[in-house]
């Protein structure tokens, strides 16, 4: 049974670097409203974060409907590698935004061999 996924990275500053939701095929796109939610669910999860937790500039939050921890298992570590490509970019600046498409194709194609089977 697939589920519905909300993945967000964070910044040191609290800040949303990169968000996705991955969503089951046949399932309609979620309104804006559920969207806010998960991004306040996501916020309230840091607050349980202790500043001395922060081993790296971005923590990964996923908020998810059913149990699958070798799939979010293995999304991780690949969207971890996955940023690590990516920040290594001398033109891009740690914890600014991401708005690459071809990241966000990546990452899309992650979720739905990880998430979505």
């Amino acid at each position: 049974m697939s589920g519905s996924f909300y993945f967000v990275m964070v910044g040191h500053q609290d800040n949303p670097v990169f968000e996705m939701e991955f969503l089951p095929a046949g399932k309609p796109e979620s309104k804006d409203d559920h969207r806010h939610l998960n991004q306040f669910i996501a916020h309230a999860a840091l607050d349980l974060v202790d500043e001395n937790m922060w081993l790296s500039n971005n923590i990964f939050i996923m908020l998810h409907d059913v149990r699958q921890e070798d799939g979010i298992k293995n999304f991780f570590n690949d969207v971890y590698d996955l940023y690590i490509k990516f920040a290594m970019n001398p033109f891009y600046e740690i914890n600014a935004p991401i708005r690459s498409t071809a990241f966000e194709r990546k990452v899309q194609f992650l979720g739905k061999k990880h998430l979505l089977n």
